[in-house]
């Protein structure tokens, strides 16, 4: 049976906020690099973004709307203050991803192996994942 010391014991709890931080930043990171592609490419109507809203029964230019929304809302998240604004973007970001998969699901547009239902489905779960995971510094 081994004993842990007092340093020991010091050095796991302060394992624990570097090692939480570090998963925030790796998961948020991910966010908005997705996300802000995606309005990227849905301001830029680039690749299959148009095809995306069209085929569902959506107006092209609700791309302006959601790109703009994707863009302010991971700027939001990611710059430093603003716990409030970070609390609406986190939400908006959830019912983004969540309506966009329910909509391709209601449209039977599952896309490849599901994959329109399943991708906004993974960036909301990232967004609950950065949501739970950020430090005090950015809740109210």
């Amino acid at each position: 049976m081994s004993t842990i010391t007092g340093n020991e014991k010091i050095a796991k709890v302060e394992s624990r906020p570097i090692a939480r931080t570090a998963a925030y930043w790796t998961v948020t990171i991910i966010l908005a690099f997705s996300i802000a592609l995606s309005g990227i490419g849905q301001l830029m109507r680039y690749g299959g973004n148009v095809d995306l809203v069209t085929d569902i029964g959506f107006p092209l230019y609700i791309t302006n709307i959601l790109g703009t929304w994707k863009l302010l809302g991971i700027i939001a998240i990611v710059i430093p203050g603003f716990p409030r604004l970070k609390e609406w973007a986190y939400s908006g970001i959830f019912f983004l991803m969540t309506g966009a998969a329910l909509s391709h699901a209601f449209a039977h547009d599952y896309g490849d192996g599901g994959f329109h239902v399943i991708l906004p489905l993974f960036y909301a779960a990232l967004g609950i994942a950065s949501w739970a995971l950020r430090p005090k510094s950015r809740r109210l």
